[in-house]
């Protein structure tokens, strides 16, 4: 087995997440097969109970286990399915070891940070390298994320296991990777190195030495900077690699490979790699990477969302519709719109804020609510479901996202006024969302409904199924603790919302369509974390298509784009005119509507009916009062 292990200096969030999966899609471009483990000191057992606003997203793998997002580059890069194990955290180790000790396993000893900890800290890593993450194989080459800088306190016990490893695995089996800042201050305009040698220094006085120094920069470092700090830090100028600030990070294992990265790691860990297939090994690469930089046509999504302030709190939703736009060969322009600013609290408080985010949402071409928890901002995404509904804007729900267009369309189309979820309020007389049984009041980490869960598609048409292609069932991951409550279900039905998707038991509704809608769906599960660059979610490429009007023509080709809808070069009015016959057929069998929808010029959608004066979206109707 191969360790590379990757570490950061000066600063968090330098992009070790990204370098580290890039180092794993150029081995496994070269046929290896790799895992990948990454570490966080903090003292929490996993992720779950993390503010959105503080660690990002929670990422969701198969077996339920919250973890840190860059397990989410790991499986989108590589394409493989990492587990809980693949996540270590110092609470993990600390509870591991305490265990231990209270049932006698260290009986006679003082139990220490050495040689206990770090002990723990080797045997999790070597066991985890071994755990097949795609099929059977065994993994040949482990790539581990140490998490924070080069000098935390949090990090130590670590930087001590892995000082003892490198000698109990040989040293042709482990190398060190450094990812440091090089900041270019306006003042001097020249990159300054002194970070990166005062970090370097650092981790050698931790006993690692770096074998790659992976420089991060704004703009490209020139020849002489790469020189300086090839003779402060100790290592050649070929193991001193430079990655800029790059349009797609799609590109950076393409910079890494015209740095030699393969050839050298290729020597120094005797991977053996056939150097001569080497031209064909990223080539599919190279394609994403050039179709990133060649589309032009724009898409416009909106995400109202609770925690837009920081957009790595929905990381994989914006790569997913990322995917998704690549394929149906479109730029992605997103806006994000913080639901708070939908309600009506905020047109008394703050008009001004309240007009402007309303007219972002008209004048976007889809809209996505993602999920969350908790009460706030909870009525805006209810009331953007509702304009989506009634104006015909192609919507996608996520979680809670699914729930509140479910009680929006309980309160306007049921004349349930009072429905709510009991996550907001547990005593309202029309619970349309509940409490799911394993949900365990007092203790929140690990109770929800977690990981992989089996969906069964009902009888009858429907667009989201045959997005996936049409199968009985797919398998996709959960997070929620509050679900759509089963009496209310016969009565949304008859008035046109179908649960189309329910699970195994068929009592916990799954996924829903509207009816004589271009494209409202909404599911209960993340399609999010499954999605790939290669391989985009079907839900997400099914809010691209129909907010590009290009879906009825999708489906109708058996759910294949043809090379006009992958031309930038092609008319969309010859397309529309070529593609109409065969899919006024396609929506018919549908049930879809055949009528294009009423497009205004602004990018709002229009509706029969209109509001009595003319406000940002210039005569939309907007629910409750936009005017």
């Amino acid at each position: 087995m191969k360790y590379i292990l990757v570490t950061g200096g000066v600063i968090s969030g330098v992009g070790k997440g990204v370098i580290a999966s890039s180092f794993g899609t150029l081995l496994k471009s070269c046929g290896l097969d790799v895992t990948s483990i990454k570490i966080d000191p903090y003292i929490n057992i996993d992720a779950g109970t993390f503010s959105p606003y503080e660690h990002g997203e929670v990422y969701v793998l198969d077996d339920g286990a919250e973890v840190d997002l860059d397990l989410g580059n790991y499986e989108r890069f590589l394409d493989i399915t990492l587990h809980r194990d693949n996540n270590i955290t110092t609470g993990k180790i600390y509870k591991l070891v305490i265990e231990k000790e209270r049932t006698g396993e260290y009986l006679g000893k003082t139990v220490q940070v050495v040689p206990h900890i770090t002990n723990a800290i080797q045997d999790w890593v070597e066991r985890v390298a071994q755990t097949p993450v795609q099929g059977s194989s065994k993994p040949q080459v482990c790539i581990v994320e140490l998490g924070g800088t080069i000098g935390d306190i949090e990090g130590m016990p670590f930087v001590e296991a892995f000082r003892q490893f490198q000698f109990r695995v040989k040293r042709e089996n482990f190398c060190v990777a450094h990812v440091s800042l090089v900041p270019l201050p306006k003042a001097t305009g020249e990159p300054k190195t002194k970070p990166t040698q005062s970090s370097v220094r650092e981790l050698r006085g931790c006993g690692l030495s770096p074998d790659l120094i992976v420089c991060r920069s704004e703009k490209p470092i020139g020849l002489e900077v790469k020189e300086k700090i090839s003779n402060f830090c100790h290592v050649g100028p070929d193991q001193v690699i430079c990655i800029h600030d790059l349009n797609s990070i799609y590109h950076v294992p393409l910079l890494m490979e015209q740095n030699g990265v393969i050839e050298y790691l290729n020597e120094r860990l005797q991977l053996n790699i056939d150097m001569s297939k080497r031209t064909k090994c990223l080539q599919q690469w190279r394609d994403l990477a050039r179709r990133t930089e060649t589309v032009r046509r724009v898409v416009t999504i909106a995400i109202v969302g609770k925690y837009t302030k920081f957009t790595d709190s929905y990381a994989s939703v914006v790569k997913a519709l990322q995917h998704a736009a690549l394929a149906a060969n479109r730029k992605l322009e997103l806006v994000f719109i913080e639901s708070c600013q939908l309600e009506e609290e905020t047109l008394q408080s703050e008009p001004s804020n309240y007009h402007k985010e309303w007219q972002k949402l008209c004048e976007s071409d889809g809209i996505l609510v993602p999920g969350g928890f908790g009460s706030r901002g909870m009525e805006g995404k209810i009331r953007a479901c509702q304009w989506a509904r009634e104006n015909r804007k192609p919507l996608l729900g996520i979680c809670l996202g699914l729930q509140a267009a479910v009680i929006e369309f309980a309160r306007n189309k049921l004349g349930l006024k009072d429905a709510n979820t009991t996550e907001i309020d547990p005593n309202t007389p029309n619970a349309l969302v509940i409490d799911m049984p394993e949900h365990h009041t007092g203790q929140l980490g690990g109770t929800m409904r977690l990981g992989k869960r089996v969906t069964i598609f009902g009888e009858g048409p429907s667009v989201i199924r045959q997005l996936y292609g049409n199968p009985k069932t797919v398998e996709e991951r959960h997070r929620h603790r509050y679900e759509v409550n089963p009496k209310y279900v016969p009565r949304l039905e008859e008035q046109g919302m179908r649960f189309v998707g329910t699970d195994e038991e068929k009592t916990r509704m799954e996924i829903i369509e509207l009816s004589g809608h271009p494209y409202f769906v909404a599911t209960q599960y993340h399609p999010e974390y499954l999605s790939r660059p290669l391989k985009p979610s079907p839900p997400f490429l099914g809010l691209i298509l129909a907010s590009v009007d290009r879906l009825t023509q999708y489906i109708q080709r058996g759910c294949r784009l043809s090379p006009r809808q992958l031309s930038d070069a092609s008319s969309d009015e010859e397309e529309t005119v070529r593609g109409l016959a065969g899919a006024t057929k396609s929506l018919k069998a549908l049930k879809l509507p055949t009528s294009p929808r009423n497009g205004i010029s602004n990018g709002c959608n229009g509706s029969s009916s209109t509001s009595d004066g003319e406000g940002a979206c210039g005569g939309i109707d907007i629910p409750n009062g936009h005017q």
